[in-house]
């Protein structure tokens, strides 16, 4: 498991280790707690692709969690590392995400055996197309049923493969385009999907640094300025938490740590050049501005303020966790610390912001996708308009009280424009994401602070989440 040590457990059995240490602290009856942990279904299909003047079989997954809220939700990853157990650990990790954000879906998880580097476009389309027509046809691709994502390998291209796929053979399905989530703009996606999930590790963070309490535990003091974090993985989601916390919240990026290396600089590292260069050169050797660390996992121990790991799962495990240094790590990626290194890194006070809060961001704005697609019309274009109106009568009487009564006063320019702009899309789903991650860090804050026996966020988390999908299946009458 990525360099983890042969006596680790597999993600999948950490997974279920974090869950058996939160249930132990519940009341469940012991039906229920198993019904909850165990994975539903996971469907494997072996499919054959005529490519290069031959078939080449590729295999893939659909694991689906839970069902106690349908449709089930998340991603498909393409990765040449994709297995049954992974899928189904990534699944329960989505049931309990989904249930912790109050996004109203159960958990799934779909992942396809294939390097996209070893592909052209046109080949990847008829791989994508084929993997999602054998998933359409057993309802593991639906509307009201299963609602795939991008994940690791996967984007807005292979969402928009996927829907196509799907309208082609649903030609009726008026809801044919909520079928899957991440989709272009242009394909009935939604602004600010493709930044949601580091833009969530933004609130996410934001969130903690506004509780005294909370920064005291990780020793930690002040705001998000000046705070020194190392990156591990610059692609989507790593991308956009480095460049929304070092352009808008003064946070410095001192590492980041990528498949061929590492590039460090005390002073910050600027995130769109290195991003840059990665997207050039495929990787960070040779990048001018920084130093360069050949073995770049090490630096996953250097000293900093914050850990933002966001590539894959188990890079920090029993042969690293003794040398963290970082007092707070935010879990961007979905299970970066295996069980036994959070026991570890519990033991030495580290904070751990865990993955099923921090990276929560790309299934909530998935979530309001999912609810345009639906409704068939784009937030904000019924009232944005009126909402303009109503502050122009406000800012006109405002105006003429001031000349009436000779006040002289007047509103800056800077004031009017910002006041008269009614909210567009992309800022209703911004508010939407701030005020979603707001909420569930509070619901797992009260858990942490409000139970002696809860130490940690992470237990916390799979408390909030647990109670909220055993109340699902109360109220199914199980």
């Amino acid at each position: 498991m990525n360099g983890a040590p042969s006596n680790e457990p597999s993600f999948r059995q950490s997974v279920d280790l974090m869950y058996n240490r939160a249930v132990a602290l519940m009341d469940l009856p012991p039906g229920l707690e198993e019904k909850i942990r165990v994975c539903n279904a996971t469907y494997t299909v072996r499919f054959g692709v005529r490519l290069r003047g031959g078939i080449q079989t590729f295999v893939g997954y659909r694991s689906v969690h839970s069902e106690h809220m349908e449709p089930v939700k998340g991603g498909i990853r393409y990765a040449l590392s994709v297995n049954q157990d992974e899928v189904e650990a990534l699944a329960a990790l989505m049931t309990y995400k989904c249930a912790l954000v109050e996004a109203p879906f159960g958990g799934s998880k779909g992942g396809l055996c294939v390097d996209p580097r070893q592909y052209d476009e046109h080949e990847m389309e008829q791989i994508t197309r084929r993997f999602a027509y054998e998933l359409i046809k057993r309802d593991l691709i639906h509307p009201s049923q299963n609602v795939p994502a991008p994940d690791m390998g996967t984007g807005e291209r292979e969402m928009a493969w996927i829907a196509d796929q799907y309208t082609r053979m649903n030609t009726t399905d008026i809801n044919a385009r909520a079928c899957v989530t991440g989709k272009p703009l242009n394909a009935g996606g939604i602004a600010g999907r493709v930044e949601a999930t580091g833009r969530g590790v933004q609130y996410a963070l934001r969130e903690f640094f506004r509780h005294d309490d909370d920064k005291a535990a990780a020793g930690l003091t002040g705001t998000l300025d000046g705070k020194r974090i190392i990156v591990q993985g610059l692609g989507n989601v790593g991308y956009h938490a480095a460049k929304f916390l070092s352009e808008q919240d003064g946070a410095r990026i001192t590492a980041i740590i990528e498949h061929d290396g590492a590039l460090c600089n005390d002073r910050g590292l600027n995130v769109e050049a290195v991003r840059d260069w990665i997207v050039r050169t495929g990787g960070v050797t040779g990048y001018p501005d920084a130093a360069y660390v050949a073995d770049g996992a090490a630096l996953l121990q250097a000293e900093c303020d914050i850990l933002i790991p966001a590539a894959l799962e188990g890079v920090i495990n029993l042969t690293n966790a003794h040398d963290i240094k970082a007092p707070l790590i935010i879990e961007a990626a979905n299970g970066p610390i295996t069980a036994g290194a959070d026991d570890i890194l519990r033991a030495k006070g580290t904070v751990i912001i865990p993955d099923m809060y921090a990276n929560a961001g790309g299934v909530t704005v998935s979530y309001f996708e999912w609810v345009k697609n639906l409704s068939h019309i784009r937030f904000g274009r019924m009232q944005r308009r009126q909402e303009e109106s109503r502050h122009q009568l406000v800012i006109d009487e405002l105006e003429r009280l001031s000349a009436d009564t000779g006040i002289g006063w007047t509103l800056s320019p800077d004031f009017k424009q910002k006041y008269l702009r009614g909210a567009d899309e992309l800022e209703l789903v911004r508010s939407g994401l701030d005020d979603t991650m707001r909420i569930a860090y509070q619901a797992m804050r009260a858990v942490w602070h409000g139970r002696d026996d809860v130490t940690d966020l992470r237990t916390a988390a799979f408390i909030v989440a647990i109670d909220r999908v055993a109340a699902s299946y109360r109220a199914k009458g199980l």
